[in-house]
């Protein structure tokens, strides 16, 4: 049975990123082709590390959103970078935004006070506002299966940022956070 989970997951993972690939590549930036959009396989492991931390149904909620963004010629990553430089109006008023991007703002603080060599902050509220932008793109139900994931974690004493550093170093072959940060340290 959890091979077959594990496959589902996959296939969820596959095509969520495939479809935020295409959009991300399709995304006009001022004075042409930004360089992060040449990287395309770069592109794929970290969206595969944002993604990693979701169970299955917000997985699935989540590729109904891509799904129907596409059949109504929505395309999420512009979305969110208009709205970083606020050329677009709110894209959504829910309270759940700023409850996950605090939630996952404070992870990533606490993960990068333990490993302060290894995981960085990102500027301030650089992260947070990033974070909040690409919220606004999902649905409520997107959203609300996220928000009751974040909770979930609090109470199991978790750190979603941490587990997505953890994932990203076993991806790429580079040990554990705790090896990385003593490595950093000498």
């Amino acid at each position: 049975m959890s091979q077959n989970l594990d496959f589902c997951r996959e296939t969820l993972l596959y095509e969520i990123i495939e479809r935020e690939l295409v959009m991300f590549l399709a995304t006009p930036n001022e004075g042409g082709t930004a360089q992060c959009q040449m990287h395309p396989d770069a592109f794929r492991t970290m969206r595969r590390m944002t993604h990693c931390i979701h169970d299955e149904e917000t997985l699935a909620s989540y590729l109904r959103d891509l799904r129907l963004a596409a059949d109504t010629g929505r395309n999420f990553m512009i979305e969110k970078y208009a709205r970083m430089d606020n050329r677009l109006p709110p894209l959504s008023s829910s309270p759940l935004l700023d409850e996950i991007a605090d939630a996952e703002t404070a992870f990533l603080e606490e993960a990068a006070a333990r490993f302060p060599k290894v995981i960085q902050r990102n500027g301030g509220n650089f992260f947070r506002h990033y974070l909040r932008c690409e919220l606004e793109t999902l649905s409520d139900a997107t959203l609300a299966l996220y928000a009751a994931e974040i909770r979930r974690a609090r109470a199991e004493g978790r750190n979603l940022a941490e587990e997505r550093h953890r994932f990203l170093l076993r991806l790429l072959g580079k040990g554990t956070l705790e090896e990385c940060e003593a490595a950093a340290r000498t």
